[in-house]
């Protein structure tokens, strides 16, 4: 995944948000709350300009889509240490919530790595979606305040796209990158040829 020689434009964007986590994390421990704010704008940019540049330049492929999940998740752990530090009251008063929708997260990683021995990148749309709406709910909280309808409708939708992602793992015996989702993994040829 990291054989950088091989890295395409796309790969550069995603290996971006692996490289501005540390920095990230560093603005976090000198309390600078709104240049954090501001470069973790950055890194979600990245994410919606690499998957535009890999459709675009049709450079897609697997290490492609593992490194951009990988960046996808080192972005979103960042992000959610950010708004635990800067809105820990927001957090600690939220925290049973926040656990019982991320216990299904920890559950599809295990099952992802005990099947593949890494994680997924099925780069579902239930998984665009939810990307989206955490960036915007993290973002929102850190530049204003956490907005309350934000983070439920981004509970719903996290939660929906991790079930999701636990049943294309029961339905693909081996890794796959770019499924659609349910409706589009069950006329997938890379699925069928499997099964057959």
């Amino acid at each position: 995944m990291l054989t950088f020689k091989n890295f395409n434009v796309a790969d550069w964007f995603s290996f971006y948000r692996i490289l501005a986590a540390p920095f990230l994390l560093a603005l976090i421990w000198l309390d600078l709350r709104l240049i954090f704010s501001w470069l973790l704008l950055i890194s979600y940019s990245t994410d919606a300009i690499d998957g535009y540049l890999a459709r675009k330049l049709k450079i897609t492929s697997p290490r492609g889509s593992q490194l951009d999940s990988f960046g996808d998740q080192i972005t979103l752990i960042v992000g959610l240490i950010g708004l635990y530090y800067f809105e820990t009251v927001f957090i600690t008063s939220n925290l049973i919530l926040i656990l019982v929708a991320f216990a299904p997260y920890i559950i599809q990683m295990i099952i992802a790595f005990a099947k593949y021995g890494k994680a997924t990148a099925f780069h579902t749309y239930l998984a665009k979606l939810s990307a989206v709406i955490q960036s915007v709910f993290i973002l929102w909280s850190l530049f204003f305040s956490p907005e309350y309808s934000l983070f439920y409708i981004m509970i719903v939708i996290g939660l929906l796209e991790t079930f999701e992602e636990i049943v294309l793992i029961f339905l693909y015996d081996n890794w796959a990158s770019d499924v659609k989702g349910i409706y589009w993994a069950y006329r997938d040829k890379r699925r069928l040829k499997k099964r057959t």
